[in-house]
């Protein structure tokens, strides 16, 4: 049971982050190289982020500055995000259509 609470402590303390989506908005003018002005990418190679769950993308551009993931071009883009451009870069990914 102690090790369930710490588990939803942490979860719901991660949730509290929620990002900003007009600044994550003004910090994506980068990303649209790779991954579409819509967050749609039109290269095969690169994911879309449209429609992706804002924990999911927070987690993975951690993990790529931290080095956890690996990429060259993905770690060397997410090096520069303070934790606050990666919340916001999150919630406007996940508030874009998937569709397009």
């Amino acid at each position: 049971m102690k090790k369930f609470l710490v588990i939803a402590a942490a979860a719901l303390a991660f949730n509290a982050t929620a990002g900003d989506v007009a600044a994550g908005k003004a910090k994506a003018a980068v990303c649209a190289a790779c991954h579409g002005a819509n967050g749609i990418s039109q290269i095969p190679m690169y994911p879309n982020l449209a429609g992706q769950k804002e924990q999911y993308l927070q987690l993975q551009l951690k993990a790529f500055r931290s080095g956890e993931r690996k990429n060259a071009i993905m770690s060397g883009q997410a090096a520069a995000l303070s934790d606050a451009d990666i919340d916001n870069l999150a919630a406007y990914f996940a508030s874009l259509n998937p569709a397009g």
